[in-house]
């Protein structure tokens, strides 16, 4: 249709001109989506129960295995993922073609949060729902993420705008890991997040029952502080599976405060991060049958 038949169509130019940007953008997000072979999205219904982390420490490990990761965190109004690997004081540059260069935290791992382009920490965004939707496309399209075999994204708590704007904005194959911790004021929320998975068609890798119990850093004694087995009921209730727990250590919050991941260690007595590879394992081998 050339321009004559469009003012008679009753097609603006402008309404052209948008046509052509969103056809644009749409062919950048496929370009970017397609070099990467799986997208893991970090979910809870619940704030406080140590996503970001567990989101941070999943990117490490498969990051250690020898996969090439992303981790994108699209929590637009808190951005724990630069403190949690000790990026606080980067900066986000651009490339000559116009594209943004993620964080490199190791030869493996590729990082972009909302952080990295913030002032100072005090800095508040306050932002509406198409503002926020904008800036999670534009970390997709707009990035040059490269070939990744994983992505993962850490979202914030809840349903709403961001986790459903990343659940349509990726393609397949995509997965979500829901977590929770054991008491059944943070159960009957993540139940949700399941509901919000199923009506949006997004596969559910599993739960991760997170703050399962406290080890005393001294003597090794466990204490079921928030009870234990929510997060496994959860999943038995529901049919989905269940990839392991997380207990409590005074190590972790130490450890994360200094920007050090506890997937990172390599020490052996490390109890956490030996059962945080069980649930790697399970991450791995579903990302090899997709």
């Amino acid at each position: 249709m050339d321009k004559k038949d469009e003012k008679i169509a009753g097609i603006k130019p402008a309404d052209h001109d948008r046509k052509a940007k969103e056809e644009q953008e749409q062919q950048q997000l496929q370009d970017t989506l397609g070099k990467i072979k799986q997208k893991l999205l970090v979910l809870s219904g619940k704030g406080g129960v140590g996503k970001s982390t567990v989101a941070v420490n999943i990117a490490v490990s498969l990051s250690r295995r020898g996969y090439k990761v992303g981790l994108l965190d699209i929590d637009v109004h808190g951005p724990s993922v630069p403190t949690l690997l000790g990026l606080g004081k980067e900066k986000l540059v651009g490339t000559p073609e116009g594209k943004l260069l993620p964080i490199q935290y190791n030869e493996n791992l590729k990082v972009i949060s909302i952080g990295f382009m913030m002032g100072n920490d005090s800095e508040a965004v306050i932002w509406r729902g198409p503002l926020k939707y904008g800036v999670i496309k534009q970390f997709i399209k707009d990035v040059a993420w490269d070939d990744l075999d994983f992505l993962v994204v850490d979202s914030p708590p809840g349903t709403g705008d961001e986790p459903l704007s990343i659940a349509q904005l990726l393609t397949e194959p995509k997965a979500a890991v829901i977590v929770t911790t054991p008491q059944d004021v943070s159960i009957i929320d993540v139940k949700k997040s399941i509901t919000f998975c199923n009506k949006v068609d997004l596969r559910i890798a599993g739960i991760i029952e997170n703050m399962s119990g406290f080890v005393c850093h001294h003597c090794g004694e466990r204490v079921d502080i928030f009870k234990k087995g929510g997060g496994k009921k959860l999943a038995q209730d529901t049919g989905v599976p269940y990839l392991g727990d997380i207990p409590m250590e005074t190590e972790i919050a130490t450890l994360g405060d200094a920007g050090v991941p506890f997937a990172a260690s390599d020490d052996p007595e490390a109890h956490t991060a030996a059962l945080f590879n069980t649930i790697i394992d399970s991450i791995e081998k579903q990302g090899d049958t997709q």
